[in-house]
């Protein structure tokens, strides 16, 4: 047991070390040739108090520039979106037994960029206590997929694999071609729309990152704080039930910060399938279903696969940028049939 307990304080910490590595090396991946070490400098000397440790008067203003404006927002974005979208696939794939449960398969993405897309074209840019509207829109459309989803797949009390899955694809589907109908109709704002349905973290700067951390960050939090009770889930419902857990509690609960943390993704990075599939299962088969361990691991592992993915979107066909939801799915899409393949037998 203290061998498991060590070998799991070893992996996260070690995620740690990898994720905060990886935003520093990823940063000085691109056109401009900026060094790892003078990218680490940069970095360094923004710090509050390290900063004057820090020389960079021998770096031009335009590398300072690149680095602190334009790449490291950019990957710390990725390191949100992806940590955001892992560990609400971990949750929902604990919540429903079912490891191919993630936001984007339950149509709940679809439903945040659809919410999203009625504020572009109704133009709404009104803030909320430093929450757009866009943002809201967002989360009432993605919490209104998750509904349709959970409530069209529940068969009694029990929401098994198949309609689950059926279900989230079908409303999915039928979300998106709500989305294409507008994109059809107000034809201005398809560019806009087309946006959302592929993905992209490119030209967003500080403002995001800023607006996203502490709600996302306080989000991810309470999310681990129910841990305890997702694994007293998996043993069943009625036996977590007489265990002391408010199952339906919970259940609203974290479809609720799943579903706000994913609408908040999406209003800022449009569609980004597959993330919060594949990483989960990846943690999982590592570190095991025990959701203490689980979830933050997901978490860190997802944002560095989100810089990972980011990175070569932006790269692959330089000076081209193609959108990062593609790179996700390329991954995801073999995974998902992966998935499919070995759970055939229980569908």
């Amino acid at each position: 047991m203290k061998n498991r307990i060590l070998k799991n304080e070893i992996i996260i910490l070690s995620l740690w070390i990898i994720l905060i590595f990886s935003i520093g090396v990823f940063s000085t991946v691109g056109t401009a040739n900026v060094g790892i070490l003078d990218t680490f400098r940069i970095i360094g000397s923004k710090l509050p108090i390290l900063g004057r440790r820090f020389d960079i008067s021998n770096i031009p203003d335009s590398y300072i520039s690149i680095i602190w404006d334009i790449r490291l927002p950019r990957v710390l974005l990725g390191v949100l979106v992806g940590a955001s979208l892992s560990i609400a696939g971990a949750a929902f794939q604990g919540m429903f037994k079912n490891p191919m449960a993630d936001p984007y398969v339950m149509g709940i993405s679809s439903g945040a960029a659809l919410g999203a897309s009625i504020a572009i074209i109704l133009k709404f840019n009104i803030e909320i206590l430093g929450i757009s509207t866009t943002s809201i829109t967002a989360f009432l459309g993605a919490l209104l997929a998750v509904i349709l989803v959970y409530n069209i797949a529940r068969i009694k009390n029990k929401v098994p694999v198949t309609t689950l899955l059926l279900a989230g694809v079908a409303v999915g589907q039928f979300l998106t071609a709500i989305m294409s109908f507008l994109m059809v109709i107000y034809d201005r704002d398809m560019t806009k729309i087309i946006y959302w349905t592929l993905g992209s973290l490119g030209g967003k700067g500080w403002d995001p990152v800023v607006k996203m951390f502490f709600p996302i960050i306080i989000a991810i939090a309470i999310i681990n704080f129910f841990a305890r009770d997702l694994n007293i889930l998996l043993i069943g419902e009625e036996s977590a039930q007489s265990l002391g857990v408010d199952v339906e509690r919970t259940k609203v609960y974290v479809l609720v910060l799943c579903t706000f943390i994913t609408s908040i993704v999406v209003s800022v990075s449009g569609i980004i399938g597959f993330v919060g599939l594949i990483i989960p299962h990846i943690v999982r088969l590592i570190l095991g279903p025990d959701h203490r361990v689980l979830l933050l691991s997901s978490a860190l592992l997802g944002g560095i696969f989100m810089i990972f993915a980011d990175t070569i979107a932006r790269t692959i066909i330089s000076p081209v940028e193609i959108p990062v939801g593609i790179v996700t799915a390329l991954f995801g899409g073999p995974f998902f049939i992966y998935l499919l393949k070995s759970k055939k037998k229980n569908i």
